[in-house]
């Protein structure tokens, strides 16, 4: 693994990991989801190795701050633990996600790409899939996506998040870290939490909700998969069925895998190699590609 800087037009450096070089044709950009960067996240890391390993690049796609580890007291448990994401423009998303993908087609050179997303980076890459002009991604992996107005409704403490956010950054600390966690699991700035709230560029996965949008959805131009965790507790009582909702708003429904990962959960804890065989197996069969 190596470190990899891309530039966004706005002048902000985004710190990835890459996994092999640029001597294949093909790779495959993974956005992470919030709290989430390659050094706490096995998830990632497995993926990256299992992709490497069969000849195909992986690029890690940290987004803002999310390279950087965060070091945080869990007074739930009385332990340290570390976290990626405490600071996120989420009004910079088209823009973050652009940036990785042209650096891999125009900078490195790939032929093939193929766009990913766990979990919140799941609507990030819709976002942009649904809106952009180019044609640069030929196949893209949804994962874990997350109906966010949903989510709202089920995550604690998150009212009380929301009024301490808008109280610090009204009164000029947004650029400070609440004292209690997210939804429970992430520290964040006041200013990422407001943003978040207000992110309606990724509130296009609303299948308990009803609230947001699916044209994003149906405007992505390439085909993929979908692919969940039987045990996700984020998608309500069928995660298949969340799935298969979000590709029959596609336009081209037929062209696209949804595939369940049995008794796994939203972080695929404890199946991240199932995870990692899983894209893997979409992606050779999509391109015919064979082990190296």
């Amino acid at each position: 693994m190596d470190i990899l800087k891309v530039v966004t037009p706005r002048g902000l450096e985004l710190k990835g990991a890459i996994f092999g070089d640029n001597t294949n044709d093909t790779v495959f950009v993974m956005l992470t989801g919030i709290c989430s960067n390659v050094f706490q996240n096995e998830l990632l890391y497995t993926t990256g190795n299992l992709f490497s390993e069969n000849g195909i690049t992986c690029i890690i796609a940290h987004a803002h701050d999310s390279f950087s580890c965060f070091a945080y007291s869990d007074f739930s448990t009385g332990k340290q633990r570390h976290a990626g994401t405490f600071n996120d423009d989420f009004n910079m998303v088209y823009e973050d996600v652009e940036s990785y993908v042209k650096y891999a087609k125009e900078e490195m050179g790939f032929k093939n790409i193929i766009l990913g997303g766990h979990s919140l980076g799941s609507n990030k890459i819709i976002h942009y899939l649904g809106n952009t002009p180019d044609d640069f991604v030929d196949y893209f992996i949804v994962s874990s996506p997350v109906d966010i107005m949903h989510w709202w409704d089920v995550m604690p403490n998150i009212d009380k998040c929301f009024d301490m956010a808008k109280s610090w950054v009204d009164s000029g600390r947004g650029d400070d870290i609440l004292p209690f966690l997210f939804g429970g699991f992430s520290p964040m700035t006041a200013n990422a939490v407001l943003g978040f709230h207000n992110a309606d560029n990724l509130k296009n996965c609303p299948v308990l909700s009803h609230k947001g949008e699916t044209n994003s959805l149906y405007n992505i131009k390439c085909s993929g998969a979908f692919i969940i965790g039987s045990k996700d507790s984020v998608t309500g009582d069928s995660p298949k069925g969340f799935m298969e909702t979000l590709n029959s708003w596609t336009k081209t429904p037929e062209h696209n895998r949804v595939i369940e990962v049995t008794d796994a959960s939203h972080i695929f804890y404890g199946k991240h190699d199932i995870y990692a065989e899983t894209v893997l197996d979409c992606i050779q069969n999509h391109f015919c590609l064979t082990n190296v």
